[in-house]
């Protein structure tokens, strides 16, 4: 009899586990699903980016090189410096019209595919001039109206298929934008899910066992924290290790005018400037790195500009040496100094000074930005420091700063970023907020 009721007790025993497991299994099977539509849904997400980024730098590539190579090489075809043979335009077309076609396995937007099609109407059109000088070639040397070809004809079609192409690189960030907004609402939606999938689990679990493990919850809380923190993270890498497409083809641009204009000097500052700029920008794949490197960093980009604006830019960099070998996230001031530029300096219409300085505190170090640009009133500084305070990144001009105060308030904390101050007509100062940390502890 004793050994029947021990038999029974562990049989009910056994049972009530099994029920217990079998319960647990019920309440994971939501959160199984709904990591399953979030993660796929991630994954949706990250794939249009790339996809996205990929068009962007494709179509780069193609703005900056083609038009300057192309209608040099048709001038020397046209002088006899090279035979049709020997010419590297039927290559130019050909590597064109390969990356005008690879656009549009990156593109579904209507007009952007209409971008295209026109930019492969526009090689064709090319090939067609390139065929009727050839021919001109061939019946004797019609120099004049070769150049005529050349001025009126080919240099115009490829400065239509530059512009086309600039648009599409345009339409095409103004779909990153969306997809970033896209982003945030997947993320605001999954934040709501898993507080309803919370509430449920913690129902259910009173439910079945009444007191429930509660424990069980806070890792699954943890790691969720931790997951969003690791996507954000990603993020801001993905938007700090974008190049300015837009930025890099002013600069070479603004290199091949000097060079035309036979400024060797300044050719030789500017591609030290820019070689510099890469240089930091790249920094052996460090996200921490010296204020010492980040200053040239900024450096080098005003450089840049100031030989691009030398009629209403002029700086100064002032950081005492012993904040040198501090740590601070790469590509921290050059946003803030570009909106001091674009949106202080060059509205000002005449001469403007930036100004870097460094203030070294106790535990503590601040680098401030300012112009003696337009400023903001009261009511437009009042929208940019609630844009700032409450995460919004809405406001186009205040996206490089919101962008600077995220990546140090989530590697440093909330008591740490960017603070403004600015007066209407007399100009604006961004105080940016960092503890000194020196650059040997944090590689060891």
């Amino acid at each position: 009899m004793t050994d029947t009721g021990s038999r029974k007790r562990k049989q009910n025993k056994s049972r009530l586990a099994n029920q217990i497991r079998i319960s647990y299994l019920i309440l994971l099977l939501p959160n199984i699903i709904f990591m399953v539509y979030a993660f796929y849904n991630l994954w949706l997400v990250n794939e249009r980016y790339n996809k996205m980024l990929s068009s962007v730098v494709a179509a780069s590539e193609f703005s900056l090189d083609f038009k300057e190579d192309f209608d040099y090489e048709t001038y020397l075809l046209i002088v006899g410096n090279v035979t049709p043979k020997e010419s590297r335009i039927p290559g130019l077309l050909e590597d064109a019209g390969r990356v005008v076609d690879s656009l549009q396995d990156y593109t579904d937007t209507p007009d952007n595919l209409k971008r295209i099609d026109s930019a492969k109407k526009y090689l064709n059109n090319l090939s067609g001039y390139i065929e009727k000088i050839e021919v001109n070639l061939e019946d004797g040397n019609r120099y004049e109206k070769n150049m005529l070809i050349w001025e009126n004809d080919v240099q115009i079609v490829t400065a239509l298929l530059q512009e086309t192409i600039n648009e599409y690189i345009y339409y095409e960030n103004r779909q990153i934008q969306s997809a970033q907004a896209d982003n945030r609402q997947l993320y605001i939606d999954t934040a709501r899910i898993s507080v309803m999938l919370f509430f449920f689990i913690l129902a259910a679990i009173i439910v079945v066992s009444v007191v429930g493990p509660m424990w069980i919850t806070r890792p699954i809380e943890e790691q969720v924290i931790e997951e969003q923190k690791k996507l954000r993270k990603a993020e801001f890498e993905v938007l700090q290790a974008q190049i300015n497409p837009h930025f890099l083809y002013n600069t070479l641009d603004a290199i091949v005018w000097s060079a035309e204009a036979g400024n060797q000097k300044q050719v030789v500052s500017m591609v030290g400037s820019l070689s510099e700029f890469f240089k930091s920008s790249l920094n052996k794949g460090k996200e921490i790195v010296s204020v010492r490197d980040e200053l040239q960093h900024v450096r080098s980009y005003l450089e840049i500009q100031q030989i691009r604006y030398q009629d209403i830019l002029s700086y100064e960099i002032d950081v005492p040496n012993s904040l040198n070998e501090c740590t601070i996230p790469k590509i921290t001031l050059q946003p803030v100094v570009e909106n001091a530029l674009y949106h202080g300096i060059k509205n000002r219409r005449a001469l403007g000074k930036i100004t870097v300085k460094g203030i070294d505190e106790e535990d503590t170090m601040v680098l401030q930005v300012t112009d003696d640009g337009i400023g903001m009133d009261e009511e437009r500084l009042s929208e940019v420091r609630k844009a700032l305070s409450d995460n919004r990144e809405d406001d186009g001009q205040v996206y490089g700063l919101y962008n600077v105060n995220e990546r140090i308030r989530l590697n440093y904390g909330d008591e740490y970023g960017i603070s403004i101050e600015s007066t209407k007509g007399e100009g604006t100062c961004v105080m940016i907020r960092l503890p000194k940390i020196l650059t040997g502890i944090v590689e060891k």
